[in-house]
């Protein structure tokens, strides 16, 4: 027995030095495995989509200023070679300015005019002969079994009578008023800020490159130059391309002598700054219209002439006027052309696909002149061992 007040010696037990210790981890190693880097991408995922949705939704919020500003950029960069050709010449910055708004103008005015004359001028004519067309179809219609007896008929003509006469109509119409004022605003900030992109852009942007040196500033300046020449090239070529599809379906209708030939004609070409959807959409309204004036095998000679032209474009012409600035597979335009439908519309479906070629050749671009970011660059395919 120990004496009292004395201590008994511990024992020590040495730990075998084949036997590893796992030493306790610390709470941040947690995310070092793979699970772990899954989760912070996938956190990191979320913050992303959360930006851009909040991009979006100020986008949508702010209408009034954010269309016409990408509006004026787009028109800009389009004109970008007329503005440098002419300051090279020494003319003035102002008078160069000036002289580019009152040409673009002058166009857009003469376009309307020529629509607004084309249907005056055919429109009594067009309109007799559609009503003849309606009578026929709908006498065709009535042997069909399902179509709707004159009581429904009499009863829907009703309810649409009531409903122009009701005040939702009356404040439908106060609300088509307001949507002509925020247009003609709006038209008036495009002319406005297209002025200042005009005559001041180079200095505009080199103020806000400012904060960038050495290699993000060479990178934030290829960035802008590839944003320029893909939107300028693109507004260039596709309105050479719908000119010419244009000018080919009118020869057409005016051979087949269609009514509304040269409004016709006008549609094609602004429908056509709509990748596959606009030349769709225009062959269709060409065809309707000679189906209802002109009769069936009219309509399928339109038919063809449209699809003819569009081949013709698409093959030969859209090639060498764009090259490889609008270099995007369908499935991209398809995809860009749905999402911008979705989120803004008929200018959406319009500014879609120019707003991804601008991404693309900003990646093109990300890492130097014709060096692609690195995981956008080609990976060599290994050769294939013949046994």
């Amino acid at each position: 027995m120990p004496l009292f007040g004395r201590r008994e010696p511990r024992i020590v037990r040495l730990q075998d030095p084949t036997v590893a210790v796992k030493p306790d981890r610390a709470p941040w190693s947690l995310w070092a495995d793979g699970f772990g880097r899954l989760a912070i991408r996938s956190v990191q995922a979320i913050i992303v989509v959360a930006i851009a949705a909040g991009i979006i939704f100020v986008i949508q919020s702010l209408t009034l200023v954010t269309i016409p500003l990408v509006l004026a950029l787009i028109f800009a960069s389009a004109f970008a070679p007329a503005m440098s050709w002419m300051r090279s010449r020494g003319v003035p910055s102002v008078l160069a300015t000036l002289i580019t708004l009152l040409v673009t103008v002058a166009l857009l005015t003469g376009l309307g005019w020529l629509i607004v004359w084309a249907v005056r001028d055919q429109w009594d004519e067009l309109y007799g002969q559609a009503q003849e067309g309606f009578a026929s179809l709908s006498e065709w219609a009535h042997q069909l079994p399902f179509f709707p007896t004159p009581e429904q008929l009499d009863d829907w003509i009703g309810q649409v009578t009531d409903f122009l006469t009701s005040a939702q109509f009356g404040s439908g119409a106060i609300a088509g008023v307001g949507a002509v004022a925020t247009f003609i605003t709006g038209f008036v900030l495009l002319v406005t800020i297209l002025f200042f992109f005009l005559k001041d852009g180079p200095q505009m942007w080199e103020f806000v490159l400012r904060p960038f040196t050495g290699e993000n500033y060479a990178r934030a300046r290829r960035v802008g130059d590839k944003t320029i020449s893909t939107l300028g090239s693109y507004v260039r070529g596709t309105a050479a391309v719908a000119l010419v599809d244009s000018i080919g379906i009118l020869v057409g209708l005016l051979i087949l002598q269609v009514p509304l030939a040269i409004p016709l004609a006008v549609l094609v070409f602004i429908l056509a700054f709509i990748p596959i959807v606009g030349a769709t959409l225009a062959g269709i309204l060409a065809a309707l219209v000679a189906l209802v004036s002109n009769g069936l095998v009219n309509a399928l000679i339109v038919v063809g002439v449209v699809v003819l032209v569009n081949q013709l474009e698409g093959n030969f012409l859209q090639p060498v006027l764009m090259g490889r600035t609008m270099k995007l597979h369908a499935f991209v335009i398809l995809v860009a052309l749905t999402v911008g439908t979705a989120l803004g519309g008929v200018l959406g479906a319009v500014l879609a696909v120019p707003i991804t070629a601008v991404a693309w050749g900003v990646v093109q671009v990300w890492d130097g002149p014709g060096l692609p970011a690195r995981w956008a660059r080609a990976k060599p395919v290994p050769p294939i061992r013949v046994r």
